[in-house]
């Protein structure tokens, strides 16, 4: 059977998508939106084969709660319409109960669904745990539940879909195939970016005609996602496994190493997966939501959750945060909390708890274990010590007369924050807290260079050619990314150079790929990360 395992195999990047771009350019406009919903499903039936099932199933459910609500707010507006001017306030209460029974059931049901499958094994093991704790003789079957790639990321765009379609920001979708479409959408169905409907759902239906500068753009973006892919995470994924697996070997210095590399390989992995996403999207003409924007960049642990996966991280403020926050009992504690704490301190309290809720969240929705959830955990406690020391630190700086927008000052804290993102990347990438548990142990108790003195650490799974191609396209990331955060559009720049300098782009970034590419034997290869999640 056709399969595709990621948006970098030959399947897609050679035979999916230049026959849907193919066909696409031979058709008419509303055949076009065929052709595109076609391959969506093709694309996810190479994928997930019959799994595909939950995706139909979701869209059609969805579709469906989606026109519910509609036909609600229709009568509304109606009966407000017919009513006296006294009456409204129970017309509104009245059609508010009912809206919102419709929409918490609609988002039950499909985050429901993703909970029954994703996470009925870590819940039952954990409940099986408990019983016998307590000492009670009874034990639950863990179920084991085939998962379909992406239910993650269009659960998340289904949810903010009917919310949206709740507040009013939106109409509810009559149309069931441009709805399909949006929720299928086969560039971000893997691993996002979650789009809100506002953000593609008129520009797919609109299926412009594919422009010779998009076609371009896109496929440049395509290939430094592939070069980022080929030479970076590649490369590094054999040290990687070998410390992360059988860590007791290594000492305290390896460990570290293997940190700060899966940190480094899960940006060129997941941020390089996004170039192949949103350049695939630009040659139809389709633009989609940045979810990277140099992260590393960062000067607070603040800062890079709005820098990294930031289509995750506006969903989970605007879903999640901003409705506990502003919801009536914390706007009531944080009205009391400012009084007695102040302006600074009182928002906090009540603020902390929806950003606990949000973390929480976080860590689960990227894998059902323990270290997932003390990942989130991690996170929540950095973001909340930096708020509530944030008066102290400028204090104390403007007593030691020390310029916080010194460039010096401004390295130490995104050195600091990157060790910190390091730190919270070795407990994700652990295979259970136990594991993450001892590897922070080894590193606090047997940190040594010996691995280093004695070249051990170039027998890890990188040699010495290894670690020098690494370290040049390392600099050469980093002095690009830095001339993106100094403003420079680099990709308009090399447009206004004519095809010349564009065919002279491609040359090199092929011939990068096929000379420093970390592929054949001696290499393994790693599935694109997040596609799990």
């Amino acid at each position: 059977m056709f399969s595709i395992s990621s948006y970098f195999s030959v399947e897609y990047l050679l035979i999916l998508l230049p026959l849907c771009i193919l066909l696409y350019l031979m058709l008419p406009k509303t055949a076009r939106r065929v052709t595109l919903l076609f391959f969506s499903y093709a694309f996810f039936w190479a994928v997930s084969g019959k799994l595909i099932v939950y995706l139909l199933a979701a869209t059609l459910t969805v579709y469906a709660f989606g026109l519910w609500i509609g036909k609600i707010l229709d009568a509304q507006k109606q009966a407000l319409a017919a009513c006296e001017k006294s009456e409204k306030k129970a017309v509104r209460s009245r059609y508010h109960t009912k809206l919102l029974r419709v929409v918490v059931l609609a988002v039950l049901l499909q985050i429901g669904v993703l909970l029954v499958l994703k996470y009925s094994p870590f819940f039952s093991d954990n409940l099986n745990s408990l019983l016998r704790i307590l000492h009670i003789q009874v034990t639950l079957k863990s179920p084991n539940f085939a998962v379909p790639i992406g239910i993650s990321f269009y659960t998340l765009q289904a949810a903010s879909y009917l919310i949206d379609v709740y507040h009013q920001k939106i109409p509810a979708d009559r149309n069931l195939f441009r709805f399909a479409l949006f929720i299928s959408f086969f560039p971000q169905i893997m691993e996002g970016p979650i789009c809100r409907y506002s953000d593609t759902a008129a520009q797919l239906w609109d299926v412009p005609k594919i422009r010779w500068e998009n076609f371009v753009r896109g496929s440049e973006r395509i290939l430094y996602g592939l070069m980022k892919k080929t030479v970076a995470a590649d490369r590094l994924n054999l040290l990687i496994d070998n410390v992360f697996t059988t860590y007791d070997a290594y000492d305290g210095f390896v460990i570290c190493l293997a940190a700060v590399c899966y940190t480094i390989q899960l940006y060129m992995d997941f941020s390089g997966t996004m170039d192949v996403v949103i350049g695939t999207g630009e040659i139809f003409g389709i633009i989609m939501p940045e979810n990277f924007r140099r992260p590393f960049f960062s000067r607070t642990i603040s800062e890079f959750w709005t820098r990294w996966h930031i289509t995750l991280g506006t969903w989970f403020k605007d879903y999640l945060f901003y409705p506990v926050s502003m919801s009536k009992p914390m706007k009531k504690l944080t009205s009391r909390s400012r009084r007695r704490f102040g302006n600074h301190y009182g928002p906090l309290v009540s603020g902390s708890i929806a950003l606990f809720a949000v973390w929480v969240c976080n860590g689960l929705w990227h894998g059902s274990g323990w270290h997932y959830i003390v990942f989130g955990l991690y996170h929540f406690v950095l973001i909340l010590t930096g708020s509530l020391i944030l008066p102290l630190s400028i204090g104390l700086a403007q007593k030691l007369h020390i310029d916080r927008n010194h460039l010096l000052y401004r390295i130490l804290q995104i050195i600091r924050t990157f060790l910190l993102v390091c730190v919270g990347e070795l407990i994700f990438r652990a295979r259970s807290l136990g594991e993450a548990v001892g590897m922070l142990r080894k590193i606090g108790t047997s940190f040594t260079l010996d691995s280093l003195h004695s070249h051990a650490l170039f027998t890890y799974g990188m040699d010495q050619k290894d670690y020098l191609i690494l370290l040049l396209f390392l600099v050469m990331i980093f002095i690009l990314s830095l001339l993106q955060e100094r403003g420079v559009r680099i990709r308009e720049s090399i447009a206004k150079k004519g095809i010349a300098v564009h065919a002279a782009v491609w040359i090199v970034a092929i011939l990068f790929i096929v000379l420093f590419g970390a592929y054949g034997q001696g290499y393994l290869p790693v599935d694109p990360i997040y596609a799990k999640f």
